[in-house]
Formats: structure tokens, sequence, C-alpha cells
């Protein structure tokens, strides 16, 4: 349970039909503190994060809802696009999946702040948060390669500090933060994560639920582990 939230709160799970996405909107539809837990997603017809229109739509349609929103969470993102993985030398670096890769993972988060954070609630504690990778990390690459998604997911740190600047004057409780999962056992990471733990959705979902719980405005514009732990950029 979410209980830095106030009791009836509501939340909204983009990407709700990927494997984090999916586990953190059963946690969310089971928590009895939650009123409102709603589910968008590409695969559901409802918001592709790399069209404007599309963006722009589903919030339109959220005009229905009555109301702002307490949380919401964006847990989109792609590795592989169109069978395409990750490179891993700069030779291979091909631009137009370079461009791909930041229209889903840099461009899309910035879209969803431009359209979803005017329905966060203005004078109570708010969440905007977005999943990110600790590849992103500028400081933390020690070992190279990947260079497309590490740029994308850099670059949608950056857009997730600065937009929580922003937010901030308008909402001085929001919560604007970046989040890296861990190596969880979905579609996306099962084909680079041989040999290494990974975690189930479910105790994904539940550990970025606990971190968020554990945020204060104070550490709005940050990026953060499943554990909690702050990540340099």
């Amino acid at each position: 349970m979410l209980h830095s939230l106030p009791n009836g709160y509501r939340a909204i799970v983009i990407g709700a039909s990927g494997g984090i996405g999916g586990a953190l909107l059963s946690l969310l539809q089971t928590d009895p503190r939650c009123a409102l837990a709603l589910p968008l997603s590409r695969s559901g017809g409802d918001l592709d994060v790399t069209d404007e229109e599309s963006v722009a739509g589903a919030v339109s349609r959220l005009s229905d809802q009555r109301g702002s929103f307490d949380l919401v969470f964006n847990a989109t993102g792609a590795l592989t696009i169109d069978g395409v993985g990750p490179e891993k030398t700069i030779k291979a670096i091909d631009p137009s999946q370079m461009a791909k890769q930041f229209a889903v993972n840099s461009i899309g988060a910035a879209l969803l702040l431009k359209h979803f954070a005017p329905l966060l609630k203005r004078e109570e504690r708010c969440v905007f948060a977005s999943l990110s990778a600790r590849v992103g990390s500028i400081g933390d690459n020690r070992l190279g390669g990947w260079i497309s998604y590490r740029a994308s997911k850099a670059a949608q740190n950056q857009i997730i500090r600065t937009a929580a600047i922003e937010i901030a004057r308008t909402h001085p409780q929001s919560i604007v933060v970046a989040l890296h999962p861990g190596t969880v056992d979905t579609d996306l990471s099962q084909a680079f994560s041989k040999g290494r733990e990974r975690f189930s959705p479910a105790h994904a979902a539940a550990s970025l639920l606990a971190t968020i719980d554990g945020l204060t405005p104070a550490q709005t514009g940050q990026f953060f582990a499943y554990d909690g732990r702050r990540i340099e950029w």
C-alpha cells in the first residue's frame, strides 16, 4: 500500500500491458486505499508515447474521470525495437534505430510530462515516476556499449530533472523522479540477462512503490533504484 498518498488516491499506469506496468497496475488495484487505477498502453489502443496526438487524446479522454490524480507512473520503455537490439560498439550505430530509441525512451517521456503533469494535484503530495535504467547513468558507465539505449535513458533523466524543477513551482508537494527497476524477468531484458539475478515483475513493482512511498518533495528531480538508493547522473 502507498501510505504516503491520501486514502482514496487516484493513479494512472502508462505502459500497463508490459511486465512491470501490469504488475504495478495489479498492486494498485488491490490496494484498498486506491480509489482508481487506470491502465493505458499502446497495445490496449489507448496511448502511443511516440505520437503526441495519441498522448493528448488520452489525456482528453481522462476528462471524463473528473478530478486530478495523485500518481502517474510511466512504465514504458524499449530496448529491442523492430528486432534490433542494443549495439555492442560505436561502429554499429544506425541513426534510424537510434532515433527510434529516443522516440520511445526520451521524447515519449517528455510528451507524457507535457500532457499528464497538469493532471497532478496542485496542493497535495503527488508523484510522476518514470522507468529509467541504471545504464542511463553517465557517472556509473564503466562497461560502454549499448550507446543508443544508454543515451536515450540519459536524455530521459535530464528531462525528468528539468521538468521536476518546473513542476515544483506550481506543485510544491510534487515528486518527479526517474526509477531503475533492477533486472526484471520481462521480455525487454530476457535476451540480455543470462547469468544475472532477475526479479519477478511483482517483486520489482512492489519495490518501486515502496521507494516512491519513502520519498519527499525535497528529493524531486532525482534518480533512484528499486531499493531506494540514489543513483548518480
